[in-house]
């Protein structure tokens, strides 16, 4: 999954459209992101004990990682994300084998992320 934790994102789709939010935590197996603000539903809580009432509380609900753009932190844009792969180079590196990272990269500017 392209957008992690602490990423700045802008919806794209649903009701929320336009808005911008920042990513609190990411869930890859269901390809979803919850966003701080964001897709916002009533839960109804029971009260616990006899006398207290019960509440209807906002909460945050997770959004498909499809209905987001990643905001590029350099150029300030809603960009496609792209990945490049990076040789690190070290002196261990040529007794073992050829290690390799993945860096994500703005589509638009170039610029790592």
């Amino acid at each position: 999954m392209k957008i992690k934790k602490d990423d700045q994102v802008l919806i794209v789709k649903g009701k929320d459209r336009g808005k911008k939010g920042k990513v609190l935590r990411s869930f890859p197996e269901r390809k979803k992101v919850l966003i701080e603000g964001i897709n916002i539903k009533k839960v109804h809580k029971r009260p616990k004990k006899t006398g207290e009432k019960g509440q209807i509380i906002e909460v945050s609900s997770p959004i498909y990682v499809s209905n987001l753009k990643l905001i590029c932190p350099k150029c300030g844009k809603p960009v496609r994300i792209g990945y490049n792969v990076v040789r690190l180079n070290t002196k261990e590196q040529k007794t073992e084998a050829k290690q390799r990272t993945k860096v994500r990269i703005c589509k638009k500017c170039g610029a790592e992320i």
